[in-house]
């Protein structure tokens, strides 16, 4: 599958920007992981967030096997962005269109891995750490547990990261490569 099938694919959703780069351009940073250490109250609490996901190396690693990364955005309008609670309620849908695209991209033949926005929510209450995930297949960690540091993707891609108070970007990563 080449990336104009894939970006014929995708222009059926409602994506509000979206770029083809190589997992290479990606910074790492472990002070991303503190911020959600410090800040994130899913921390140690998720499969799809630290300490779960891996040391970042290793993050890193994982996310470097691939040859070719898909970075989309869907944008959302919300009251208030800095309530919590209003704004995650907003996320099943970018999900959803991230789901949809990743299973796309398997069905046609392609090696992928999945990163988005936030913590995984399928569950009510995650079986971290006591048994294994419920739901591995569509599971999707955080772009932010693997010490990705978006906003300098954003910026090297031209792309918007802020829309003001009432519209929320939410981002996906699919990495990628021919099997």
């Amino acid at each position: 599958m080449t990336r104009e099938e894939i970006e014929s694919f995708i222009t059926q959703f409602p994506i509000y920007q979206y770029a083809f780069t190589e997992p290479s351009e990606l910074e790492f940073n472990e002070r991303v992981r503190a911020i959600c250490k410090k800040e994130c109250p899913r921390y140690g609490t998720s499969w799809s967030c630290p300490p779960a996901v891996g040391k970042v190396d290793a993050c890193r690693e994982a996310c470097l096997e691939f040859s070719d990364l898909l970075f989309f955005s869907s944008v959302t309008e919300v009251g208030d962005i800095t309530n919590m609670e209003e704004t995650l309620k907003t996320k099943a849908e970018h999900e959803k269109m991230t789901g949809i695209i990743e299973q796309h991209m398997k069905e046609a033949g392609l090696s992928v891995y999945t990163l988005s926005s936030d913590s995984c929510s399928l569950c009510e209450k995650c079986t971290f750490p006591k048994a294994l995930c419920r739901h591995p297949e569509k599971m999707h960690p955080c772009i932010e547990s693997h010490g990705i540091v978006v906003a300098n993707l954003v910026e090297k891609l031209n792309m918007d990261y802020y829309l003001g108070e009432h519209l929320l970007l939410w981002f996906s990563m699919i990495f990628f490569k021919n099997t």
